[in-house]
């Protein structure tokens, strides 16, 4: 994170500044309409079964050019357009009684927000009264670091963005929404069926010094520095049909790195797409009655760049204590297994998705029928009393950001003098940090060993900048368990987590449960570390926003309403978290119009394809174009690859959420309101030969703020033969 940019900010807010909400621009004027499934005439409760479950899909993707990507918080990493789309999927169980209910969220965002959770429960209400609600609602995200900013409420996360960006957030809560309302209409009878299994090479500890602060009988009970298990759900209809999957595996989706500029769900996104593909054959991406979710967990210190970190200026490691390159954190970057950022996200996507097909097709153990329960509860991370030990007590602090959280990450560094592993600070910093506000003597003191470089719990202005009351949630699903956390847990922190809600459940007389973590839920409230890695002060120690005892005080409340609910008595609410949407400032620009170079129209070829291509080649279209953030195209597409069939009819085969194709925008005079798109197809093999062309669906916007549909289409070309291309 670039200080530089908070003071920008600083001076920015002094002025006048207003929420700029999206306005029709979730439609999909002169988009095509894609096929899905036919919607159900509404929930089933007849038909043998375990469970009444129902699972739904809706694209979250967004505004996908000239907004600031969500994760790195790089300001200059704005979108440009798409790899592929983002989507939300939803999974309603309730006990076959149908008297309690819960809904799981799996979103292709970089964390879920705390204001979209409750926008998203407030119309949820407007439909369904109190039947679902922000305790049996729980939003989890994918992590992806390749999806629009500016959705979340707290000014330190939208500093990048300029501020709030109304339209990404409604996409999200709209799209969460509705493959709420789709699960709802498909609920039905089925099964559960659970499955674990070790998946390998594919995640790495990035701060394995922290780790290895923690104790070593601690540490000699597991064989990796990371959790190497993949947890999965099958969910089956009453004639055992498979309808959906939940995959739970920690590792960072950072495989796109910051210097990417084109929306995508990273390796987890791929992965569910890939798994959709699989159970959905004949339908687009997206679409079809099987949904498939990879969802996080623990995943605080775990990245998939398995190559590890180096120096990108001489090749040797970095140094290992600070993740630098002669003193300096910039040239430390860690890479994935591929050739590069996308080959390295399919990679990691596949070892996922054929560790699920494995663990979905093989030994699957059936979940019982038992208790369909949840509970949830706020808690003040700001002034929470933390039991240590049988006589000492100790306290959390108002949230502050260390002098490491600035250097980022090996998945992503920071600039300037900033490093890993810094427990003293720098008096120039403290200088700069001081003119933005100055840490009291007490909050000093109780972040100690952490050099406060942001004092977020003590400023307010022009709003708070990072959330103090935040969640926890827990589900129960017969014996199994989800530990819904609202930030980053690390790799033993998830583990510590797990083992104090597995303790509480036995001493209960409940056995063969299994737990997992559902990541950055709900709320985001940075990283967790623990005490032991929150001395070393790297990244993640850093970033564990509410002192050294963070940890412990997520643990006791967890045990406090994993306690409850085996006992059948209700969680205490807990002091309710602010609802600060109406106070959100915005600086980014809106579309002023768009404009057609003298002599041509919107949609026009400026290059057109070739006449002939075979597998594997790429592609290219070149259109005058329009900023896509006129509309959106929710559950739409930019763009088409059309097949002509022996009835000579354009059958669709790609879109914009199909991996093999790229969307991309770019202006082209900023003055005159023009601009261009490419569409870029590379051939699969799996392509039948024959005559294709491309189209492109935009909508351009004149100086009355008038919105207008175009399409534009290449020539028809022709996919000759296959490429002898052997990788």
């Amino acid at each position: 994170m670039k200080i530089l940019v908070f003071a920008l900010l600083l001076t920015a807010v002094a002025g006048q500044g207003t929420v700029r909400r999206s306005g029709g621009d979730g439609g999909t004027g002169g988009a095509p309409e894609l096929p899905d499934i036919d919607e159900s005439e509404g929930p089933i409760y007849v038909g043998d079964g375990d469970y009444l479950i129902g699972v739904g899909r809706a694209d979250v993707t967004g505004p996908s050019v000239e907004v600031n990507m969500m994760g790195y918080a790089n300001p200059s990493q704005t979108a440009a357009g798409i790899h592929f789309r983002l989507y939300s999927r939803a999974f309603i169980v309730a006990d076959r009684q149908n008297t309690t209910r819960t809904v799981f969220v799996n979103a292709d965002a970089c964390m879920s927000a705390q204001v979209v959770k409750l926008a998203v429960v407030k119309k949820l209400n407007l439909t369904y009264g109190d039947l679902y609600n922000e305790t049996n609602v729980m939003i989890s995200g994918t992590h992806t670091h390749s999806g629009a900013a500016g959705f979340l409420q707290y000014v330190l996360y939208d500093v990048t963005s300029l501020g709030f960006i109304g339209q990404a957030f409604n996409a999200q809560v709209d799209g969460i929404v509705k493959s709420i309302d789709r699960a709802h209409q498909r609920l039905q009878p089925g099964f559960i069926y659970e499955n674990n299994g070790e998946l390998l090479d594919s995640n790495i500890n990035r701060s394995p010094t922290a780790y290895e602060n923690n104790p070593i009988e601690e540490r000699n009970k597991y064989e990796y520095n990371v959790d190497k298990n993949m947890t999965i759900l099958k969910f089956e209809n009453s004639q055992h049909q498979p309808i959906g999957m939940i995959s739970w595996f920690p590792v960072h989706c950072t495989s796109m790195n910051n210097t990417n500029r084109y929306l995508s769900g990273d390796n987890k996104g791929h992965a569910s797409a890939l798994m959709e593909a699989r159970m959905n054959p004949g339908y687009l991406p997206g679409k079809g009655p099987f949904v498939g979710a990879f969802a996080q967990g623990h995943e605080g210190d775990v990245s998939p760049n398995t190559k590890g970190a180096k120096c990108i200026d001489t090749g040797v490691p970095c140094e290992r204590n600070h993740s630098t390159c002669g003193g300096k954190n910039e040239n430390c970057i860690a890479f994935g297994p591929g050739k590069d950022m996308v080959d390295s996200t399919r990679i990691i996507a596949e070892n996922q998705f054929k560790k699920a097909v494995e663990l979905f097709n093989h030994g699957m153990t059936l979940v019982p029928a038992g208790g369909v329960k949840f509970r949830h509860q706020y808690i003040n991370m700001a002034d929470t009393i933390v039991k240590v030990n049988s006589t000492t007590f100790a306290k959390t602090c108002p949230s502050a950001m260390g002098f490491s959280f600035a250097a980022g990450t090996t998945d992503g560094p920071g600039a300037f003098d900033f490093t890993q592993g810094d427990t003293e600070g720098n008096a120039f910093w403290n200088l700069i940090r001081d003119l933005i506000k100055k840490p009291s003597a007490d909050q000093t003191k109780c972040h100690h060993p952490k050099p406060i470089l942001l004092d977020t719990g003590e400023m307010s202005v022009p709003y708070a900048w990072q959330p103090q009351i935040v969640p926890v949630h827990l589900f129960q699903w017969g014996s199994f368990y989800m530990a819904g956390v609202p930030g980053e847990f690390t790799t033993m922190s998830g583990r510590r987590t797990m083992d104090a809600i597995q303790n509480v459940l036995v001493q209960n007389g409940i056995k063969n449960s299994s737990i997992v973590i559902a990541g950055l839920a709900n709320a985001y409230s940075s990283y967790i570390a623990t005490y032991e890695e929150y001395q070393i002060q790297r990244y993640e120690g850093a970033s564990t926003i509410y002192g050294p005892h963070t940890l412990q005080a997520y643990i006791q409340q967890f045990i406090n309403i994993t306690t409850a609910m085996v006992q059948d008595v209700p969680s205490a609410a807990g002091p309710p978290p602010p609802y600060l949407l109406d106070k959100q400032l915005s600086f980014l620009p809106p579309v002023i119009f768009d404009h057609a170079p003298l002599g041509s129209d919107f949609g026009d070829i400026i290059v057109d394809a070739e006449t002939s291509y075979n597998h594997n080649d790429t592609v290219k279209v070149t259109f005058v174009g329009a900023n896509p953030r006129n509309d959106i195209h929710a559950d739409s597409t930019f763009l088409e690859v059309l097949y002509k069939t022996g009835d000579n009819e354009w059958q669709t085969t790609h879109t914009d959420s199909s991996w093999e194709t790229f969307f991309h925008w770019r202006r082209t005079s900023t003055l005159l309101g023009e601009s261009e798109v490419d569409v870029m197809w590379t051939v699969p093999p799996s392509s039948a030969l024959g005559e294709y062309r491309i189209g492109y669906y935009g909508n351009s916007k004149d100086p009355l703020g008038n919105v207008s549909a175009f399409t534009g289409f290449s020539r028809t070309f022709t996919i000759a033969a296959m490429n002898n291309i052997i990788e």
